[in-house]
């Protein structure tokens, strides 16, 4: 039989295991920069790899949860909704390492740092968004969501000037589509933070 408790649930549960989820994020986008910081020498990938089963766990849990609980602090639709954008990070930068780690060594001199550093900000950013989910204050959660619409956007415009330098400079066309498609996986990682956090500024909307 289950008791009250467990039909009507704790109001936190739910933000605890999504500003968990937030945290393994920038975590794994922590984990990047150091990574690329050290050129991938003599690095393993099972941090990405634990990383992201952290956020698998996570979001397993919070979907059994959502079965076992009657009444929940936000809507369902809403917790299903950031638990499924939360759990896309750590995956598309677990890609990134993996490929980095095959071919990473042909790329040479490189900087796909300065943009993981970018990412880390922008996970830094989403997992103070989850964290004040819980006080629901529009005018913070705006500045905070200001402030990662910034990052992606100087992300998007950095991305310009890289297919501008390549198409003139990048005489190699191997070469030329393993840069590409490394820093189109960094691109898409910090657009997952940015659908994060609109997510999270909708709820705020929603509920303030």
């Amino acid at each position: 039989m289950f008791s009250l408790q467990t039909i009507f649930g704790k109001g936190d549960k739910f933000y605890g295991l999504l500003e968990a989820s937030a945290a393994a994020a920038r975590n794994s986008a922590t984990a990047l920069r150091d990574y690329l910081d050290r050129k991938g020498a003599n690095n393993s990938l099972e941090e990405f790899r634990l990383a992201r089963q952290r956020e698998k766990e996570i979001s397993a849990e919070i979907s059994q949860s959502l079965v076992n609980t009657f009444v929940t602090a936000l809507e369902r639709e809403d917790i299903e909704a950031l638990a499924s954008a939360l759990y896309k990070i750590p995956k598309v930068i677990e890609k990134f390492a993996e490929r980095y780690s095959l071919i990473g060594d042909r790329l040479g001199d490189v900087d796909f740092a300065s943009r993981a550093a970018m990412l880390e900000k922008a996970c830094e950013v989403l997992q103070q968004m989850v964290g004040q989910l819980r006080s629901m204050k529009l005018e913070s959660m705006k500045d905070l969501n200001d402030r990662l619409q910034i990052i992606e956007s100087e992300a998007d415009r950095l991305i310009l000037e890289l297919y501008r330098d390549m198409y003139r400079n990048e005489a190699d066309p191997v070469r030329f589509l393993l840069r590409k498609d490394l820093f189109e996986i960094l691109e898409k990682a910090i657009d997952r933070c940015r659908d994060a956090g609109n997510v999270v500024y909708a709820i705020v909307l929603k509920n303030s």
